[in-house]
């Protein structure tokens, strides 16, 4: 059933645009023209680091409250930044490049650090688009069976906007919220299948009935 209304969807592609801010798109297009009139492999590079600094903040509770909070002075700003560089350098100790301190100098003094995460999958989307990749994720209230998986993957493969691509990745990512069903993002669209989408169209029919 969760297939066939899949293959449904894929197959007009009449779908809703992700709902991307507009000022976390701002600071993606400048960071990818910069890194990328830089060179290709500069575009690398930032975009290691910036996947780096989008890992630390969400997998260290403080970093991710630092980056959240637009109450900070300049200098706490500085410090907290400081420590998200020294940890995505990691092991290697490879200095963060100037592009993505620039990038996070910027957000930081237009109180924009909270765009983070926005920026980054921006950026990650238009170097996928760069390369000829398809970036799909779909999220789900658990994680798929592998057979599931498996037969998204060959429906997404039959789709105009695939066949367009020159590689296709697929990840999962779960999401308890959907409460079931699933949600496909593919780069700019989305397809909107889980069961808490149902449940808020219904709510909303309720309270207009009301």
């Amino acid at each position: 059933m969760l297939c066939s209304s899949f293959r449904s969807a894929t197959a007009s592609l009449g779908l809703g645009r992700r709902a991307a801010s507009t000022i976390a798109q701002k600071y993606s297009k400048a960071v990818y023209s910069a890194a990328l009139s830089k060179s290709p492999q500069t575009l690398t590079k930032v975009q290691s680091e910036l996947n780096a600094i989008s890992n630390v903040i969400k997998e260290v509770p403080d970093l991710k409250a630092f980056v959240n909070n637009p109450t900070l002075s300049a200098k706490d700003r500085s410090a907290g930044l400081a420590v998200i560089y020294s940890r995505a350098e990691g092991s290697k100790k490879e200095p963060v490049s100037d592009i993505t301190k620039n990038l996070f100098g910027v957000l930081s003094e237009n109180g924009r650090l909270g765009e983070t995460q926005g920026v980054i999958e921006g950026f990650n989307e238009l170097v996928a688009k760069y390369k000829g990749e398809l970036e799909v994720v779909v999220t789900s209230a658990t994680p798929l069976p592998r057979d599931l998986s498996s037969r998204l993957e060959t429906i997404l493969k039959q789709s105009q906007t695939a066949q367009q691509a020159k590689s296709l990745k697929i990840s999962n990512k779960v999401n308890p919220s959907v409460l079931g069903g699933i949600v496909v993002d593919f780069g700019d669209k989305s397809i909107d299948l889980s069961v808490s989408s149902r449940v808020n169209k219904l709510n909303n029919v309720l309270q207009q009935s009301v």
